[in-house]
């Protein structure tokens, strides 16, 4: 039996991690009873230390080297102004219901028409709205590729604005209960089509900031939400809760009014024999600048390439392909330690029970915890726009250690402030509390926030991508479930001992990142897309492309790459 004590660092460091994989595939696939058993640590170990090869970086250097700024491509810029409520937009209906559901803790008349629910009810009528995500997130995949990203999202918009309109107009628990399930089904849909539509419409150089940009919208809707219910909160109407509820319908409404004129996702087109139409969307958007006829001639051919080779391996059961190869599982298992780390890194205690954090060192007054969460909210907002802009320029793994070293270090001083504060009672023990609250911020923002998205969209082949986010999102909803049931429960029951919790799990995913995170900056989608499959799997894709441009160049040449608007959507067809 080979034992976890038999690996040195030096004999580690030797292994050729890809070849053990397909001599783990072999045995396997012939006997996996006899072999299991004795192969499981090389079979983790070679997951772990498989190193990923990338191909020929032309594309991304082309683009690299294009010193036209985006906002001086008409066409570019245009297509960024429209995902701005269609893609980044969706970010502000998540946003918009964390921020309200923190609030409305302090709304006197939210919390009395409603029986003044207990620790374990007020879990349960947050938790809802995970447990609806967790039951649409099977079914996300097929929509996804049946209708593409611009139908579905619409088609979920119009479910998230009946959940909001059930929630304002709420008459009991179960109607708001209800209404809360419905908004959590249909926000998956939502989330994972627009981040993977602004990756695969984005510009090549601008893609990992527009995908940063993404999870930085969240505080958009919650700073809108966070104001409204600090407006209505003394109301002594029902209109105190119903307002904010009601009003969550507005980012949903967006994407229903501009959808109309945001294009299709060119790689969803080809993946359906579209290539004209995609060819049109890549022609208009991606060729304004230096060498733009290249680029697009380049990009068009990667993207076939890569789709055929996908097609070649992809399993006919939509969710087989998760458990496909050593490859296709490392990337699902980044995909569901990516979700439960944006979520059981601290922030679900900030985000849905601020109140409770701020009860425990005195502070109970609801104006004042209401005026405490917009200024936190606001603060989110303001480090995680810049932050969102510059991450994207620093390795990936860089910047997720950052994350993660930061926010231990964060929830160590907040845990022994708090137990001071348990002990002394002193508002000078609370001060450090209230302080590191507003630090913890900018940690988080550099890694969990505005890397998440970034890095699975690029993570994933375009044919695995709905499915690799799907997975990310089954893990974010069980954590943010757990976190809204059990977090008020923990908080009552223990208190300030709770955060040792957090304080350990964090160092779990220090470790995580440093052992098992690949480093995906500074590449194309088309770049990454087999990363992980081995350097003879990227060559023939790279031979595919050289065919598909010597083939179709003659057809290209008769429709050249043209800047002006023709078949594209708003005109392209749905």
């Amino acid at each position: 039996m080979i034992r976890w004590s038999d690996f040195s660092p030096s004999i580690l460091e030797s292994i050729d991690w890809n070849r053990c994989l397909e001599q783990l595939e072999l045995c396997s696939s012939r006997c996996p009873s006899a072999y299991w058993p004795a192969i499981h640590p090389i079979a983790i170990m070679a997951i772990i230390g498989a190193k990923e090869h990338h191909v020929d970086p032309q594309l991304s250097q082309i683009a690299q080297n294009d010193k036209t700024i985006w906002y001086k491509k008409p066409n570019l810029r245009l297509l960024y102004l429209i995902l701005i409520p269609t893609g980044l937009g969706v970010e502000w209906t998540s946003g918009f219901d964390s921020s309200m559901m923190n609030s409305l803790q302090a709304v006197s008349s939210w919390f009395e028409y409603f029986g003044r629910p207990n620790s374990s009810r007020l879990g349960l009528l947050s938790a809802i709205y995970s447990l609806g995500a967790l039951m649409a997130i099977p079914f996300v995949p097929y929509f996804s590729q049946r209708l593409g990203r611009r139908r579905t999202i619409l088609m979920v918009s119009w479910i998230m604005v009946l959940g909001a309109g059930l929630q304002a107009g709420s008459r009991n628990v179960d109607m708001f209960l209800a209404s809360r399930w419905v908004l959590g089904f249909g926000i998956p849909f939502a989330i994972i089509n627009a981040s993977s539509l602004i990756g695969e419409l984005s510009y090549a150089k601008e893609r990992p900031i527009m995908t940063s940009l993404f999870n930085a919208s969240w505080f958009v809707g919650a700073i809108v939400a966070a104001g409204i219910t600090f407006g209505t909160f003394q109301m002594s109407t029902t209109w105190a809760w119903r307002i904010p509820s009601l009003l969550q319908l507005v980012p949903s409404g967006c994407q229903i009014v501009f959808m109309p004129f945001c294009p299709e996702s060119p790689r969803w087109l080809i993946s359906k024999d579209r290539g004209d139409e995609a060819f049109a969307i890549l022609s208009k958007y991606h060729s304004e600048g230096e060498n733009g006829e290249e680029f697009v001639r380049l990009e068009y051919a990667q993207i076939i390439s890569t789709i055929q080779q996908e097609k070649e391996v992809a399993s006919k059961f939509l969710w087989a392909d998760v458990f496909r190869d050593a490859a296709m599982r490392r990337r699902f298992m980044l995909a569901g330690i990516m979700g439960f780390f944006t979520q059981w890194s601290g922030n679900g205690l900030i985000s849905f029970y601020m109140k409770k954090i701020l009860n425990l060192v005195g502070i109970t007054d609801n104006h004042t915890v209401q005026k405490f969460i917009l200024g936190n909210t606001c603060w989110g907002f303001i480090n995680a726009v810049p932050i969102a802009l510059i991450a994207p320029r620093f390795a990936r793994r860089k910047m997720f250690l950052t994350c993660t070293i930061g926010t231990a270090c964060v929830y160590t001083v907040w845990t022994v402030a708090s137990a001071r504060f348990a002990i002394e009672q002193s508002q000078k023990a609370a001060i450090p509390v209230l302080v590191f609250i507003f630090v913890y911020s900018p940690f988080y923002n550099i890694g969990w926030n505005a890397l998440a998205y970034t890095y699975l969209v690029e993570l994933f082949p375009f044919s695995q991508r709905a499915k690799g986010i799907a997975v990310e999102q089954l893990t974010v909803r069980f954590a943010v479930f757990f976190n809204t049931y059990v977090n008020p429960i923990a908080l009552d029951s223990i208190g300030w001992k709770y955060y040792i919790v957090y304080c350990v799990w964090i160092l779990v995913e220090i470790l995580t990142v440093y052992m098992i995170f690949p480093e995906t900056q500074g590449r194309t989608l088309e770049e990454l897309s087999f990363m992980f499959e081995g350097k003879d799997v990227q060559d023939k894709v790279q031979k595919n492309a050289q065919k598909v441009l010597q083939v179709e160049l003659e057809d290209i040449r008769e429709r050249p790459v043209s800047r002006e608007s023709r078949d594209v959507p708003g005109n392209t067809k749905v």
